[in-house]
């Protein structure tokens, strides 16, 4: 509910009688604008906004697939799936060859291995880590490729318009700006501000 532009004083008394809080939200307009709210509540509900945005952020970290040297194809096409789906979600993967017995003789076979995976993420990652042998194991090190991603995206959508504009469509773009406020802290006792556009939430 909108009140108009109110002397900073009676913004002041019409906060207190309503048991609220007169916060400045737009200290740079003229008048400035201010809004009569429940500061404590709104800090409250911003602080429970905050926490549930860390809850559901993706926590960015490094997974490990496994492979055999004497992998088969199904298996090695859904362990393959899965690394590149853990890189789209941004995390780097470590990908572990595991020899066994005499197998750790032939090493040649685990990096046959690396290098397919390295060119079936091609486009989507970097090896960040070249194959190397560590033990019995051989390892590397896939890292998200943002830069080949985007422009596989690119090129992606300059065919999908290629392809609407070939076949006489027409596509137009909508660009929607929104705008948010800064909410300040609560007004008081501020003698070089003589009058404030006023409004109080409703309910």
């Amino acid at each position: 509910m909108q009140l108009g532009i109110k002397p900073l004083p009676e913004a002041l008394a019409i906060a207190r009688e309503l048991d609220l809080d007169l916060v400045e939200v737009a200290p740079n307009a003229n008048p400035p604008v201010c809004r009569i709210m429940d500061f404590g509540k709104f800090k409250f509900d911003e602080a429970q906004r905050a926490k549930e945005s860390r809850r559901k952020a993706v926590h960015v970290g490094i997974k490990e697939m496994k492979y055999r040297p004497k992998i088969g194809p199904g298996d090695f096409d859904t362990k393959t799936r899965q690394v590149a789906k853990f890189l789209a979600e941004g995390h780097k993967v470590k990908i572990t060859i595991m020899f066994r017995g005499r197998e750790v003789y032939h090493p040649e076979h685990g990096k046959r291995i690396l290098d397919r995976i390295a060119e079936q993420m091609e486009g989507i990652a970097k090896v960040e880590a070249e194959p190397k042998l560590d033990n019995r194991n051989m390892i590397m090190v896939l890292a998200p490729d943002k830069r080949a991603r985007q422009a596989a995206q690119s090129r992606a959508s300059n065919q999908q318009r290629a392809e609407k504009a070939g076949a006489g469509a027409t596509a137009a773009s909508v660009e929607a700006n929104g705008s948010a406020e800064a909410v300040g802290e609560p007004v008081g006792g501020r003698s070089e501000v003589s009058e404030v556009a006023a409004s109080a939430e409703e309910g």
